[in-house]
C-alpha cells in the first residue's frame, strides 16, 4: 500500500487495475480490533480502479515496493498523481512528464534557459526514465545495437543470471563479434561484484567481449581496476548511452521513436 499524503494507492497484480483512495481521518488505535487491525484510519475509495496502463513505468515499479505501507517520494511521484488525480486519472502526457519541477530545476530555471542543450538533454532523461525504467531500459539499448548492425538476444524480465542482452556481428549474428551485455536502470552506483558477474556470464556464453551499462554510474573502484579489462569490456554511463541513442536514432524502429521522440535543431553556438 502506497501513500502520497492523504492519497493511497494499492496495487494490485492479479488485475490491470490499481486502486486509489483518500485518506478521511487520523491515527486510531483500538486494542479490542480483531488482529491484525489495531492500527486504522478511514479511507474513502474511488469508486472505479484507474488502468495500470495510465501510469508512467518509472511510478509502476514504485508502487511495486513491498512493503506493507510506504510514501513514494522518488521522481517528483506527488505532483504527478496530483495532476493525474485534477485530470480524471487520465494517462500522463509527454509534456507532463519531462517538465515536472524539481528544486534543482527550480534553483537553476535560467541557467536551463540559457543554454539549450542541457535542457533538451535533460528533458529526454526524465522521459527515459519514465517510459524505459527497468527492463525497457535494456529494450532501448537492445534496439541501439541493432541500429548499429547486431542482431541480438534479450532475456526475458526477471534474473538473467547477469546478462540482459547477447549481441553478435555478421549474417544472422554469427559473426566473430560475440558480446554479453548487462544493463542496470537504476540509480545507484555499481559496485565490483555487480560487475564481475558479467566477466562470469562472457565465460558462460563463450563471448570475448562484454558491455555493461549503468544508468546511474560506477563506484570509483571499478573504473581505476578496469585498465587491465580495457580490451574485454567496455562501461557505459548515463552520457554514453545517450551519445550513442543520438547517433543511431534515426535507424531505430518505429516503436522506439514513437515511444522517444527526438528531433534535431541546430541553434547558434555562442562563444565563451
Amino acid at each position: 500500500m502506497m501513500q502520497l499524503r492523504d492519497t493511497i494507492i494499492l496495487p494490485s497484480k492479479l488485475q490491470p487495475v490499481i486502486y486509489v483512495g483518500k485518506v478521511t481521518s487520523g491515527y486510531h488505535h483500538q486494542p479490542d480490533e480483531v488482529n491484525p487491525f489495531f492500527h486504522w484510519r478511514s479511507v474513502e475509495w474511488q469508486p472505479n480502479p484507474v488502468p495500470r496502463t495510465n501510469f508512467s513505468q518509472d511510478l509502476l515499479y514504485s508502487f511495486g515496493a513491498f512493503l506493507t505501507i510506504c510514501r513514494i517520494t522518488r521522481n517528483n511521484a506527488e505532483a504527478r498523481m496530483a495532476l493525474m488525480e485534477a485530470n480524471g486519472w487520465t494517462s500522463e502526457t509527454r509534456k507532463q512528464v519531462i517538465t515536472q519541477p524539481s528544486e534543482a530545476d527550480d534553483a537553476n530555471d535560467e541557467l536551463a534557459e540559457s543554454n539549450l542543450e542541457d535542457l533538451g538533454h535533460s528533458q529526454i532523461i526524465k522521459l527515459i526514465e519514465a517510459k524505459f525504467k527497468g527492463h525497457n531500459l535494456t529494450r532501448l539499448v537492445k534496439a541501439i545495437l541493432e541500429a548499429q548492425g547486431y542482431t541480438c538476444w534479450q532475456s526475458p524480465e526477471g534474473a538473467d543470471g547477469g546478462v540482459d542482452i547477447l549481441a553478435g556481428d555478421g549474417p544472422m549474428g554469427f559473426g566473430s563479434q560475440r558480446i554479453c551485455v548487462e544493463v542496470k536502470s537504476g540509480a545507484e552506483l555499481i559496485n565490483r561484484p555487480t560487475f564481475d558477474k558479467l566477466m562470469g556470464a562472457m565465460t558462460k556464453f563463450n563471448a570475448p567481449q562484454g558491455l555493461f551499462i549503468s544508468w546511474g554510474g560506477y563506484r570509483q573502484n571499478v573504473q581505476k581496476e578496469l585498465a587491465s579489462s580495457f580490451f574485454l569490456v567496455r562501461l557505459w554511463t548515463q552520457q554514453d548511452l545517450l551519445e550513442q541513442l543520438f547517433q543511431y536514432y534515426d535507424k531505430l524502429d518505429e516503436e522506439i521513436k514513437a515511444e522517444l521522440p527526438l528531433k534535431r535543431i541546430w541553434t547558434i553556438a555562442h562563444v565563451e
